[in-house]
């Protein structure tokens, strides 16, 4: 259709250490276009100018177009553009917060040509261990406006648990009363980048093999290591017990694919036991566990859940530009839509 009957209503950025994010969002927050560039703040354009410069050049190349077909089109960024080495550093907000402030505590800059970019700010639970996100605080929203657009939001009092795997897997407990949700509590698992640096820079690496072997047997592999912190082994904890990734594989119990698959389940494995200790610990029992991330490792995760005794698991799609709409539209940017 003529681009004049798709207007654009709001451009948003999920803005990344790596990679650069940009949505072209329409009337109702449906993505009109979406662009996905390498660009991420640490692998900046070069520009041979000063340290703003390579910002500069990466928001043009994202949505310059855009914004000169709609003038005047508001701008949200979230994720690591916000951070202290970001384009301009947003100070953390304090968990517990009720979800809502969020939207309201916005930071601005203005680029060189007086375009006003809206920054979401990162949260910071302060404690003996601090623990801070940015751009996940974006897809917890996203995950709450999904929820409350399928009609199973009412149960006022309950807990939610919403999941992020990846390279820092974060997992976030919302506590809701009413219609408020308030984000009380977060931690934060490094398996992804444990389960990289071990298998790529370690001697439980030298026997794996990233592909070839048989899926069942990977399947039955990864089930293996899932169960491990169960066991009475399991309680000698994660250091321990990787180095069964490697004699599993000297006794010819594992080949190479297996291996690999093995230290995947009990890294995740040992994630999730540690996660459900803790629950149990503060006496919480999530009525609901909402995932975000890519599918396969979603699915890699669903399967270890129901294994620890978890219920009902729902993978929730679009997660970040629904919560940058979200966020735009308690900010006060959208009064139009």
């Amino acid at each position: 259709m003529p681009p004049a009957l798709h207007p654009t209503h709001l451009i948003a950025l999920d803005w990344g250490t790596s990679s650069l994010r940009a949505y072209r969002l329409g009337a109702h927050g449906q993505t009109l276009e979406l662009r996905a560039l390498p660009c991420g703040v640490m692998q900046l354009p070069q520009t041979g100018g000063d340290g703003e410069s390579g910002f500069e050049a990466a928001f043009e190349q994202a949505c310059g177009d855009w914004l000169r077909a709609a003038p005047g089109t508001p701008v949200i960024a979230a994720g690591m553009v916000g951070s202290r080495q970001g384009w301009r550093e947003v100070p953390y907000l304090e968990v517990p917060i009720a979800v809502d402030r969020i939207g309201g505590s916005l930071s601005t800059l203005r680029n060189r040509h007086g375009q006003l970019i809206h920054l979401v700010p990162g949260l910071i639970e302060n404690s003996m261990l601090p623990n801070v996100m940015r751009g996940e605080e974006t897809q917890v929203v996203g995950v709450l406006n999904a929820l409350a657009g399928s009609g199973k939001s009412d149960a006022s009092g309950q807990d939610i648990l919403v999941g992020l795997p990846g390279t820092h897997s974060k997992w976030v407990q919302i506590r809701r009363s009413g219609a408020q949700s308030q984000l009380a509590h977060f931690d934060t698992f490094m398996t992804g980048e444990v389960f990289a640096a071990l298998s790529g820079h370690t001697i439980l690496g030298r026997g794996m093999q990233a592909d070839g072997g048989d899926a069942e047997a990977g399947q039955r592999a990864f089930e293996r290591g899932a169960l491990v912190a169960q066991t009475a082994a399991g309680q000698a904890g994660v250091l321990s017990t990787i180095f069964s990734t490697r004699t599993l594989g000297l006794t010819g119990v594992l080949d190479g694919p297996g291996q690999r698959e093995y230290l995947s389940g009990l890294l995740i494995g040992h994630e999730i036991a540690a996660l459900q200790a803790m629950l149990r610990s503060q006496g919480r029992q999530p009525s609901q566990v909402m995932l975000v991330g890519e599918a396969g490792l979603c699915a890699r995760y669903t399967q270890v859940l129901h294994a620890y005794g978890f219920g009902a698991v729902e993978v929730v799609a679009e997660a970040t530009e629904r919560g940058l709409w979200q966020l735009a539209l308690t900010a006060g940017l959208l009064k139009h839509a």
